[in-house]
């Protein structure tokens, strides 16, 4: 019976895991993580050239924005090396620390887990008892999700693989804000 049981929870996982991949490969989802992963291999060049600059990202299907004050010649070769790079295997470039995939995960395990031993008390005394253990399971979450949001973004949030993903365009929209424009065939 526990067998049984056992091979039942087997499928299921494999069901889901199996699930996840395909909405994950769905056209607009693919395409926006396609675009996600060149955008932080882009903000990996470009680090190179700009290494005290603020920069950051954001991607959509349709392409990708970058926020910092870069030369548009230098974003437009940044991508190029970028494209290259994640052609050419080197996964890595589409994890990136300052990506709000590793904030999330680290936010919400942090607080979901300080959370679990107050909720339900409605005692200040009973709160403040609590909040010695409810510290340290933030804590806890905080060391879970240093290798856990890069391990999303690496199978979830990025794709790697740009498949037929070209850029058309890098388009400067205004001082500090540039537009990244990519098409799929």
């Amino acid at each position: 019976m526990v067998r049984d049981e056992t091979i039942r929870i087997a499928l299921a996982a494999g069901l889901l895991w199996h699930n996840r991949l395909m909405l994950l490969d769905l056209p607009l989802i693919l395409e926006t993580r396609r675009n996600h992963a060149l955008e932080h291999a882009t903000l990996h060049m470009l680090a190179r050239d700009y290494p005290k600059s603020p920069l950051a990202g954001h991607s959509n299907p349709t392409g990708f924005f970058i926020l910092g004050d870069v030369e548009t010649a230098d974003l437009s070769t940044s991508v190029i090396q970028a494209l290259m790079g994640l052609r050419g295997g080197e996964r890595k470039l589409a994890v990136h620390a300052g990506c709000g995939t590793n904030l999330a995960v680290t936010t919400l395990l942090s607080a979901g887990l300080a959370w679990l031993p107050l909720r339900g008390t409605r005692s200040t005394f009973w709160r403040l008892f609590l909040l010695p253990l409810a510290i340290s399971l933030a804590v806890v979450g905080w060391a879970l999700s240093q290798p856990l949001g890069p391990w999303l973004q690496a199978n979830v949030t990025t794709e790697a693989e740009l498949g037929d993903l070209q850029v058309v365009d890098v388009v400067k929209l205004r001082r500090g804000l540039h537009r990244v424009i990519t098409k799929s065939y």
